[in-house]
């Protein structure tokens, strides 16, 4: 009997092994399923084709911006423009990183690796922070476990002369994040040189990530601006307004962090990664703007800045300068004023926003008709010229023609300005998502 039961055995052994083996045929490489979701607070773009540039009079007759058809793919857009709250995350976050791998340097902060891995720490290797151990023991406050960190961390604070009242304000100099990314265009262009390395096209950045909060004092001469300096960033009042004072490398540098920072939560639950966030082309601002319409002037429709009732649709300067016609004198909440049919806020009005596009006033002669983006990694020795960047929206302190849906104007790179913000987009992977099929 127990022979019967064994060869029973074999041959369903035998079965299921034929059942599981390929055969010998091509059936790719085990992979984890994906399935495409819209990140947070953003909101997915339908991929199109439109007619970029100007619907209305060349008010600048600069004559240059000429209409083309371009093709655009999917993506998904920030819904709003990135709040103080939101970028104080991140301010927040290199902060604590510095704090406590240049400052504590307590065990307890970090993970601790096994097997080959705890060797290679032990050495001096890559130490990884336990973000999970800092969201319950937050190392600012001072309390039971973590009474020896005000010592440790005083060094971070303004000395001396520096210091006011003798409060204990974090020195936001020393708040600097680096990373490093690679250039693909450069890899593309120098794909046949074989003294290239993978190195040469690694670029490489320290960016200051505390946003200029004198920008409100530099950009108006003879402006009484000081509480929005005192308080614009740091008094909760404004944590839902867009954030303002912001380099365009700082911008890129934040959506660097984004991506990072999304990784890491995808790895610590094994989930499939998205695409990295970036800042958007000029092309894929205008056609997220235009909201799906054609041959608009805004991105609520029609050629007019106010609605049948005679509201005004966006945050501008109206007029010859009633700034509070339209609900605010300077930034309002992000979400304010009625989305546009794709469902963004502020697209035009509130703060002007920084693009991943180079500017080039011809640019539009010469770019692609699919995805077309003009792009140059400016370098610190190169002229103020190549540091160009476009900006696109307009802001609370324009006239209602930088608002339109295909002007455009540039700032340079290092430039904060307090009118100028930004927010991101990620690139959708695979058909349109309203493909059923």
């Amino acid at each position: 009997m127990r022979k019967i039961y064994f060869y029973i055995f074999i041959a369903g052994s035998l079965l299921s092994a034929c059942k599981s083996s390929d055969r010998g045929e091509v059936t790719g490489v085990p992979q984890r399923s994906f399935r495409s979701e819209v990140p947070y607070n953003m909101v997915y773009i339908p991929g199109g084709s439109f007619l970029m540039g100007q619907t209305d009079q060349d008010v600048t007759f600069a004559q240059i911006a000429q209409t083309k058809q371009v093709t655009v793919s999917p993506f998904f857009m920030d819904q709003t423009e990135i709040s103080n709250t939101q970028y104080k995350q991140y301010v927040n976050w290199v902060r604590d990183s510095i704090a406590i791998t240049n400052y504590l340097n307590d065990p307890k902060y970090f993970i601790q690796p096994k097997g080959a891995n705890a060797n290679n720490a032990a050495a001096g290797g890559r130490k990884f922070i336990n973000w999970e151990y800092v969201k319950k023991n937050p190392i600012w406050n001072f309390r039971g476990n973590n009474a020896g960190n005000a010592a440790k961390l005083d060094g971070m604070y303004y000395q001396g002369d520096d210091r006011v009242f003798d409060r204990n304000e974090v020195d936001v100099r020393l708040l600097k994040y680096n990373y490093s990314i690679m250039v693909l265009r450069d890899a593309a262009n120098h794909k046949n040189d074989r003294n290239a390395k993978r190195s040469d096209f690694i670029f490489r950045d320290t960016v200051n990530v505390y946003p200029d909060t004198l920008v409100w004092l530099s950009d108006f001469s003879y402006a009484a601006n000081e509480p929005m300096v005192e308080g614009y960033f740091s008094h909760p009042a404004f944590r839902n307004y867009p954030v303002v004072g912001v380099t365009w490398r700082q911008a890129r540098a934040f959506t660097v962090w984004r991506t990072r920072y999304n990784d890491a939560y995808k790895d610590s639950r094994r989930l499939p990664h998205r695409l990295p966030y970036s800042l958007p082309t000029e092309a894929e601002f205008e056609y997220a703007a235009r909201g799906g319409r054609i041959g608009t002037d805004y991105p609520w429709g029609g050629p007019y800045v106010k609605n049948a009732k005679g509201c005004l649709m966006a945050n501008f300067k109206p007029g010859r300068g009633n700034y509070t016609d339209d609900g605010g004198a300077y930034t309002v909440n992000v979400r304010s004023y009625f989305p546009n049919d794709y469902g963004l806020y502020n697209m035009a009005g509130n703060v002007a926003e920084w693009t991943a596009s180079a500017y080039d006033p011809s640019a539009s002669t010469f770019v692609h008709d699919m995805a077309p983006t003009f792009n140059y990694e400016a370098k610190s020795t190169d002229p103020e010229s190549l540091k160009r960047k476009v900006v696109r929206g307009g802001s609370w302190k324009d006239v209602g023609y930088f608002l339109q849906n295909s002007t455009r104007s540039y700032e340079y790179q290092d430039t904060a300005k307090s009118y100028i913000g930004f927010r991101c987009v990620s690139h959708f992977v695979g058909r349109d998502i309203r493909d059923k099929r």
